[in-house]
């Protein structure tokens, strides 16, 4: 990466190393800054990198707060843009592998719908979440069902009843895939009816979303221990919840 002056800081990725950082004068608040990041020096290489290992998503996000620092101290910060590119998805023999692309995140899409004015605009945008390649749709459908995989591969019964209970809510995720594809085509065949110069919807506070009562942890642990027929003798009650008597409850009588 060719760059017209020397930053202080770069960031850049290399295919077997990592995510490595590299600075321009030997300054004690750079390598504060980086070593608080997590990033270690390494002598030999003259670079600092990130722990083998780390996770992709956490290296974006690492990096991303070391700049936003080093940028809030007046440092001039470079960056190779393959940094946010996630690594290829593992899969099986014969399987066409997802293609991989940065800036597909639902956070993105949603802001650039703020911006659009015509129908068809927004059925692009949603094209995009419908996309079969790179999708949020189709990848959480197989984010859940690699999820489904790693819980079946303890090989246990709760590993399995968990790893079924998770590919139910994948079929879920791709039945609401095809109730959004729905509405993608009717927006692409909806006649356009935003004024000209109305204001765009940036501007214009968004309806209040009805409230959806929380599931907490104390009715999750009720309907865990009342709901289950494999519920152990002598386990106690969930918070709140009163004893149970062990005796038969009465016939109900008849009357004519």
């Amino acid at each position: 990466m060719n760059l017209p002056y020397e930053p202080d800081v770069a960031f850049g990725v290399h295919p077997d190393l990592g995510v490595g950082a590299a600075v321009a004068d030997d300054q004690p608040h750079l390598d504060e800054v980086l070593r608080k990041h997590h990033f270690r020096y390494s002598q030999d290489l003259d670079v600092y990198l990130l722990p083998e290992g780390t996770p992709h998503n956490t290296a974006v996000r690492t990096v991303a707060a070391a700049t936003r620092e080093f940028q809030d101290a007046g440092l001039s910060v470079a960056a190779d843009p393959r940094i946010m590119l996630p690594p290829p998805v593992p899969t099986p023999d014969g399987v066409t592998a997802r293609k991989t692309q940065p800036g597909q995140s639902l956070t993105a899409l949603t802001g650039e719908l703020h911006e659009l004015r015509r129908s068809a605009d927004v059925a692009d945008v949603l094209e995009q979440i419908l996309d079969e390649h790179h999708g949020a749709g189709g990848a959480l459908e197989e984010f859940i069902d690699t999820a489904a995989a790693w819980c079946e591969r303890l090989d246990t019964p709760g590993g399995r009843e968990l790893g079924q209970h998770l590919r139910t809510i994948a079929h879920h995720v791709a039945s609401l895939g095809d109730r959004l594809a729905d509405a993608q085509l009717d927006l692409s065949a909806m006649a356009d009816v935003t004024p000209k110069d109305g204001p765009p919807l940036a501007d214009v506070p968004l309806p209040k979303r009805h409230n959806v009562p929380s599931v907490t942890h104390t009715t999750r642990a009720r309907a865990a221990v009342t709901s289950s027929t494999k519920r152990p003798d002598g386990l106690p009650a969930a918070p709140g919840e009163a004893p149970h008597s062990r005796d038969p409850a009465p016939s109900p009588r008849r009357t004519r």
